[in-house]
């Protein structure tokens, strides 16, 4: 038997042998058509290269794209498991020519693969195509041998494919094959088309038309583009006409039995059937970085997992069973999809994760809906509100409520579940009204109600493009904007950041290919739910439901990543250093700094300082990854996760671990800001200072990469510098300088003495004169640059060289100046120091002065009156005469 991955392997050798680049597939998260959910078909990938807007070196290729068709308008999940071909998850072989071959090669080297490489039998395949294409209908004739009655031709859109109202478009030529008269169902164009007897195969589309409003015009360089469903193909080849039934289903299946001990085929095939389409789709979406959430991609993949969590539940699954499945998928895809192998554990944890949290609930409403639905017979009609209750209450999408009444024959009154929605909304939009917020902001309301949030893809991507869904100037929505305005813009995906958590928004640009180029000042985050790209139009103009590409920057985002890990490591080495009383309290993730607030008692010393540094940075070159999970927040605290001060939880976090100590996470939190996906990528982290906020709150500021660096840089040159005018090398400078300032002392103090001896007449100066003043001895003097602290001793020395009488001294110093007034013990009844020195003291512009009646002090500011000020105490001294 021929295995399903030697069928792709075939294929993409086939193609490659005859000179086409082997192009690996992309993610299933389409970056070049905002309008996709999903990458749903081989030429995806390819669209800005039909259309011009895009070159690449090669001018044919091969590949086996991933493809999603589970929301919007290509889904598929209601049919899963009912039908022989509906998947969510499927491959999509195909071959490309970009203006290189056109029909003829085309159709020979498809009729060469499956009828000569393939062995496929002639006689069961039959060709369509367009009605009006007289040329593919020739070269089938002529290259296959076909009769004319197995070359149909079809007038509808089955056969003629076009990316849109406008763009590239053409004729198809679809091949089917045909399982035999013992299957039900007609050939293509046929009443009975839509049995399961003949199947398309393979379509070839002859892109050679540009329709454009005006009309429509023949390409430049017609090009090919094809695709083949690998599980069909494989289902022929394996002789087949249910896809369930080829060896990659098979092997899914028989583990989905085995791990419920049930039958894999009977009445239990579809649940096992849906278990094993579920468990590819989620893997490989979990893989491309789509995470279960409430809204966008993240909410289509939890409708897919919990369908088939359901159907586990139905199987009599006691325990979480998607999970267990992985290595199987792993084993069966891994080797042509290595991003699998790598996601594994990440895939794994989800799928528990998602499938523990769900069984929680499956339970009560599964109850509630069997309550509701008891009485009821077949064909009987559910309540729209009762479902609506199921999904309000316990999550449960419509499709979900829906498929487990399928098997009873019951439907849903969906108008009154639309009723209750809406109903839910309206009390929601009131609720919010009354919130507190500014009437203004109801903007950001009515755009989230009609379009939903914004889907952030910038975890995994720098750059993608959008679907503007709303422009904002001035507090109003308008549809068009022009160069020179300043706007905000929501699109409905976008890689910028939006401030939150301490992080900063992202910058950047947006632009087209027509002439618009908008620079994004900052991306804020209203509602919670919305991005807002505040941006100023450079060139071009910018309209409602306009494709844009986004583009942060880069370099910027990579040093935000850097101090926003630094962050988490920071505080983990805090808490370590410090003890668990550590909180955060605040933070500020710049681009050329990180702040962290923290609640500690006292300053943090140089020793801790110095450890908290060297344990950041070991983590740093450990070059850990950085782990990525998804919990509930109960969840995610209960596992030792920290929960970061500042950020709004929903029902479901990131949870980010990074390094390793004691074989245990370094650092756990919740988080859902960006990180760098290894530790290495931090570089170097260095802390610049350490202080107080408040009572209780210490600041930390650091650097980190480049920034450090330089720091250390400048330190070094600073540090250079001072060596070179002292005159000595670096590593003597700390000696050097603690002589210094020995020195500086010993100088200092000689000064002090030597200003002192002059102040009183030594060193062969001359003293103040003594004065007789009131019939009492007075000694008065200014000193320039004496320190005051000088003044004390001065008094008692000119007390005892008196013997009787009083003395003043006053010293300025960089214009202010202190006074210090002294009285003999034989006068201190006579007169009063404190009284005289309050008196120069209101002559020096200050206030007060005190001491005792023997010695006082004081001072002020106009040191320029000190002459006055001294006059002032002689002129109280002859006043009491």
């Amino acid at each position: 038997m021929t295995s399903t991955n030697d069928i792709r392997r075939s294929f993409l050798e086939f193609f490659a042998d005859q000179g086409h680049a082997l192009v690996p597939s992309s993610p299933l998260v389409p970056h070049n058509d905002p309008t996709l959910m999903f990458v749903n078909a081989g030429m995806v990938p390819f669209k800005n290269v039909f259309t011009g807007l895009e070159t690449r070196d090669y001018a044919t290729a091969t590949s086996s794209q991933k493809c999603v068709r589970a929301g919007g308008k290509h889904n598929d999940l209601d049919n899963v498991g009912y039908t022989a071909r509906h998947h969510t998850f499927f491959e999509m072989l195909g071959n490309f020519s970009f203006g290189d071959y056109f029909k003829d090669e085309a159709i020979e080297l498809a009729w060469k693969l499956i009828t000569k490489e393939w062995g496929i039998d002639p006689d069961r395949l039959t060709a369509t195509v367009y009605h009006d294409d007289d040329e593919a209908f020739d070269l089938w004739r002529k290259i296959s041998g076909l009769p004319e009655e197995r070359i149909i031709r079809i007038a509808t859109a089955d056969n003629f494919w076009s990316m849109g109202d406008t763009g590239p478009c053409g004729p198809s030529s679809e091949i089917f094959y045909d399982h035999g008269a013992h299957i039900p169902g007609g050939p293509p164009g046929s009443p009975d088309e839509d049995g399961d007897r003949f199947v398309e195969i393979w379509n070839l589309v002859f892109m050679q038309y540009d329709q454009q409003e005006g009309g429509r015009t023949d390409l430049p360089k017609p090009s090919i583009d094809t695709g083949m469903g690998l599980e069909r193909v494989a289902a022929v080849l394996q002789g087949t006409h249910d896809n369930y039934e080829i060896d990659l289903f098979k092997a899914l299946i028989e583990e989905s039995a085995e791990l419920t001990h049930t039958a894999p085929d009977g009445y239990t095939a579809a649940s096992h059937r849906v278990i094993a389409d579920h468990l590819r789709s989620a893997s490989f979406l979990i893989a491309d970085g789509v995470l279960p959430a409430n809204e966008g991609r993240g909410y289509v993949l939890r409708r897919i997992m919990r369908r088939a969590m359901r159907h586990a539940h139905i199987l009599g699954a006691k325990e979480p069973l998607m999970h267990r499945m992985v290595p199987s998928l792993v084993a069966e895809m891994g080797g042509a999809f290595p991003e699998l192998v790598r996601a594994q554990p990440l895939v794994e944890e989800t799928l528990n994760h998602e499938e523990q949290r769900f069984r929680r609930t499956l339970a009560n409403g599964l109850k509630l809906l069997d309550e509701a639905s008891a009485d009821m017979k077949e064909g009987d009609v559910l309540e729209g509100a009762t479902a609506f209750k199921l999904y309000d209450t316990f999550g449960f999408p419509y499709d979900l409520t829906e498929d487990a009444l399928r098997s009873r024959g019951l439907e849903i009154d969906r108008a009154g579940f639309d009723a209750a929605m809406a109903e839910q909304k309206a009390a929601a939009r009131a609720a919010w009204k009354g919130s507190g917020e500014a009437a203004s902001e109801t903007i950001w309301f009515d755009i989230a109600e009609e379009h939903g949030g914004t889907e952030f893809t910038g975890y995994a991507a720098d750059v993608g493009e959008g679907q503007v869904i709303a422009l904002v100037k001035d507090g109003e929505t308008v549809d068009r904007v022009g160069a020179g305005d300043d706007v905000i813009i929501i699109t409905n995906q976008t890689p910028f950041y939006a401030e939150s958590g301490g992080q900063m928004g992202d910058t950047g640009t947006i632009s087209d290919d027509a002439g618009l180029s908008a620079s994004v000042a900052d991306t804020a985050k209203p509602l919670g739910r919305l991005h807002a790209h505040n941006a100023h139009i450079d060139s071009g103009e910018i309209t409602v439901d306009q494709i844009v590409s986004l583009a942060i920057d880069a370099e910027r985002r990579t040093r935000l990543r850097a101090n926003h890990s630094a962050t988490h490591l920071m505080h983990a080495a805090l808490r370590n250093r410090l003890g668990d009383h550590v909180t955060q309290k605040g933070s500020l993730v710049a681009e050329d700094r990180l702040r962290f607030d923290f609640s500690h008692p006292k300053a943090v010393d140089a020793a801790d300082i110095a450890q908290i540094e060297t344990d950041v940075n070991a983590q740093i070159r450990g070059n850990d990854d950085v782990i990525t999970r998804l919990m509930t927040p109960d969840e995610a605290v209960e596992a030792g996760a920290l929960a970061l001060f500042g950020e709004k939880y929903g029902d479901e976090v990131r949870v980010l671990s990074m390094g390793l100590e004691n074989g245990a996470n370094y650092s756990v939190e919740l988080c859902g800001g960006t990180h760098v996906e290894a530790l290495g990528d931090i570089g170097l982290f260095v802390i610049i200072s350490e202080s107080a906020v408040s009572a209780g709150v210490r600041r930390i500021e650091a650097l980190t990469g480049e920034a450090a660096r330089l720091w250390y840089r400048d330190r070094e040159a600073k540090l250079l510098e001072a060596a070179s005018a002292l005159k000595t090398g670096t590593d003597e400078l700390p000696d050097r300088v603690a002589a210094l300032i020995e020195d500086r002392k010993r100088l200092e103090k000689e000064l002090a003495e030597a200003k002192k001896s002059l102040a009183m007449g030594g060193g062969g100066g001359s003293g103040p004169d003594t004065e007789t003043i009131g019939g009492h001895s007075f000694r008065g003097q200014v000193a320039e640059g004496l320190d005051p602290k000088s003044l004390r001793g001065l008094i008692d020395e000119a007390k005892t060289s008196l013997g009787s009488g009083i003395a003043a001294v006053i010293a300025v110093n960089d214009g202010r100046a202190s006074v210090a007034v002294g009285v003999t013990d034989d006068l201190v009844g006579e007169r009063d120091s404190v009284a005289l020195v309050r008196t120069a003291v209101e002559t020096l512009g200050g206030k007060g002065g005190g001491g005792r009646p023997d010695m006082a002090q004081g001072g002020g500011p106009d040191g320029d009156k000190a002459e006055a000020a001294l006059n002032s105490i002689r002129e109280a001294l002859s006043a009491n005469d």
